[in-house]
């Protein structure tokens, strides 16, 4: 998996989930080669790799040994760790939105990776504990359709949205979408206590946050949902309830593209050319889990944008894990933490190979873009519920 012997990282995970899904445990060689795979030969899985183009390498039982060996030590920052059970995955969208709507969606179809699709009414009747993992992407969990009423409200896609939304709120016995969203955001925060594990990317990162801070609290304008905010809202918020932001700022303006100052998309002056994060390197053999979520065959990773592009670091929880930043400007791009028994990572920007997605653009075609780093994060994602225990979920 490093940067000289693989052609397709991308689909080399949808190898390793072909192999989980088969019964055959993995080792995750962490740092070495780039985060290379150890499987057991097999004649099928060979046949696999040929018809993906997916580089592999045959080697004997001593070669295996050897590699074993040097990985376990002490002066070499690398690790193994063994991945079991190939994990079940949501993905939470409507059921009209187009696979290329969302990285996590196209990078999964084009890995060949199975997952079903879950939304309000799957949430609401308590199904998400039949999944390990769920991804949340470009969504709003405020109510607010997305905040595309100053530039969209009389596209016939808007009006359709908004529509689609406000039936599936009444058939689920909401008054509002609003309260329908906070209550679909409070079901995913107890899926992540109970065990799972929850990737958010884009909008889904800040709007969750924010829905989660101003539960039972009136934040939108009579444009979304007929009525007047609460007088105040702002100093309502409670950030003991968010996973990630603490003391971070609404925009107020229902005209404005930005939810709050979390994000950094609107105030930030840096050129394309020049738009890269870098990884942490963490220790392999202390640190297992960030370790597995950076693994790459590059430090730098070539940015990219979404509504919600980074998360300005001063507003950022204590305890909360930067795996990947831009520190001259303060803003981080991926990070993570736990919560109950379950941990959730949130991965800025709308789609790692289209620098500035607009609506209406074309997909992004991932034959062109088999090697992707971007997209490596997403699916580090994937198979990180691999390598750990199940617990129960409630």
């Amino acid at each position: 998996m490093d940067e000289e012997g693989q052609k397709e990282h991308l689909k080399a995970y949808g190898i390793a989930y072909y192999a989980l899904e088969r019964g055959v445990e993995i080792e995750w060689l962490l740092n070495y080669r780039g985060g290379s795979f150890l499987i057991p030969f097999d004649e099928k899985l060979k046949l696999e790799c040929r018809i993906r183009n997916v580089s592999y390498e045959v080697i004997d039982d001593a070669t295996a040994s050897s590699i074993r060996e040097a990985i376990s030590s002490p002066a070499v920052n690398q690790s193994i760790v063994k991945l079991e059970t190939a994990p079940k995955i949501a993905v939470y969208s409507p059921k009209s939105k187009q696979p290329w709507d969302d990285a996590v969606t196209l990078v999964l179809t084009y890995a060949e990776i199975p997952y079903d699709v879950v939304y309000d009414r799957e949430v609401i009747n308590d199904l998400l504990p039949k999944y390990d993992w769920l991804h949340l992407h470009h969504e709003d969990f405020t109510g607010q359709y997305g905040r595309f009423y100053a530039a969209f409200r009389t596209a016939p896609w808007y009006i359709e949205q908004k529509r689609e939304q406000e039936a599936l709120a009444a058939e689920l016995g909401f008054a509002k979408v609003s309260e329908l969203k906070s209550a679909v955001a409070e079901k995913i925060r107890e899926y992540t206590i109970g065990g799972g594990f929850l990737f958010a990317m884009c909008s889904a990162t800040d709007s969750y946050e924010i829905s989660l801070a101003a539960l039972n609290v009136d934040i939108c304008e009579p444009m979304f949902d007929g009525d007047a905010a609460e007088p105040n809202y702002q100093n309502k918020l409670n950030f003991d309830r968010c996973n990630a932001f603490e003391n971070f700022q609404l925009v107020q303006n229902p005209n404005v593209y930005e939810f709050s100052n979390i994000d950094v998309t609107n105030g930030r002056k840096i050129a394309e050319e020049r738009d890269y994060f870098s990884l942490f390197e963490f220790s392999a053999k202390w640190d297992i889990v960030p370790t597995m979520l950076t693994q790459n065959h590059v430090q730098m990773v070539k940015g990219f944008m979404g509504q919600t592009t980074a998360f300005r670091k001063d507003l950022i929880k204590s305890d909360v894990l930067i795996l990947g930043e831009f520190k001259a400007a303060g803003e981080a791009r991926y990070i993570h933490g736990e919560l109950g028994m379950g941990t959730w990572t949130y991965y800025g920007g709308h789609d790692p190979e289209d620098y500035q997605h607009r609506v209406g653009d074309p997909k992004t075609e991932l034959e062109l873009y088999p090697t992707s780093p971007g997209y490596r994060l997403i699916l580090n994602n994937i198979l990180f519920p691999a390598a750990k225990k199940k617990n129960q979920k409630t």
